[in-house]
């Protein structure tokens, strides 16, 4: 399979190196330069390739920007930052915006290669000093929710009724499995809701997925 390649990037000297790396692999073919993230938008929707390549820093769009644009525009599209930033906040609001790599212009070739490859197949490739971070913001997000109450307050009873509800039972199948009345589920539901300031099962889902009680 062919990797059909838009480069984005304001700097037209960075895009001539680009293609001078890129077009000596086999599996690579570049169908399109843009300086600018509108301009990289009509790229997108007239060739569709495969991966583009996104600076962060362009002169309208921002990358991330744009980024989330061609995601809406071209879901199949992946999209690979390869830029100058390396903090965090580029880095998780690349990622928010559905990029599927993060590469700093100081890596080596053959790790941008492998962030395309990677890309193109579907997968994610993060630049390992990156990566770290991901990890590190896990940990500490991990480390918040078991420093807070188990489950916030509710009872034994009111935990099971919150596990079957997450996974998608109706208040009857409750009632069967508990052997109480539907009447008592929908107090219990109530009362969970309330307790937890929930306004909706969807809410109530995501909360059971963040304290681990079901998984995504």
């Amino acid at each position: 399979m062919v990797i059909r390649l838009l480069l984005v990037d304001d700097h037209a000297v960075v895009r001539t190196g680009l293609r001078m790396l890129l077009e000596g692999e086999q599996d690579m073919q570049i169908v399109g330069e843009a300086d600018s993230g509108s301009e990289a938008l009509n790229q997108v929707s007239a060739s569709k390739p495969d991966v583009v390549l996104m600076d962060i820093g362009l002169p309208d769009l921002s990358g991330i920007d744009a980024t989330r644009a061609i995601k809406q525009l071209s879901p199949g599209t992946a999209v690979v930052a390869l830029t100058i930033h390396e903090d965090e906040e580029y880095f998780f609001q690349m990622l928010d915006a559905g990029a599927s790599g993060y590469v700093p212009k100081r890596a080596a070739p053959e790790e941008l290669l492998t962030a395309i490859r990677a890309a193109a197949a579907g997968e994610v490739y993060l630049y390992p000093s990156l990566a770290k971070l991901l990890v590190q913001d896990y940990l500490v997000q991990a480390r918040h929710a078991r420093s807070e109450s188990t489950l916030d307050g509710l009872t034994d009873r009111e935990q099971e009724v919150l596990t079957m509800l997450a996974d998608g039972a109706s208040n009857n199948e409750i009632a069967e499995r508990l052997s109480i009345s539907p009447k008592t589920v929908a107090r219990h539901r109530e009362n969970i809701m309330s307790k937890l300031n929930l306004h909706s099962r969807s809410e109530l889902v995501k909360y059971a997925i963040r304290k681990g009680i079901i998984k995504p």
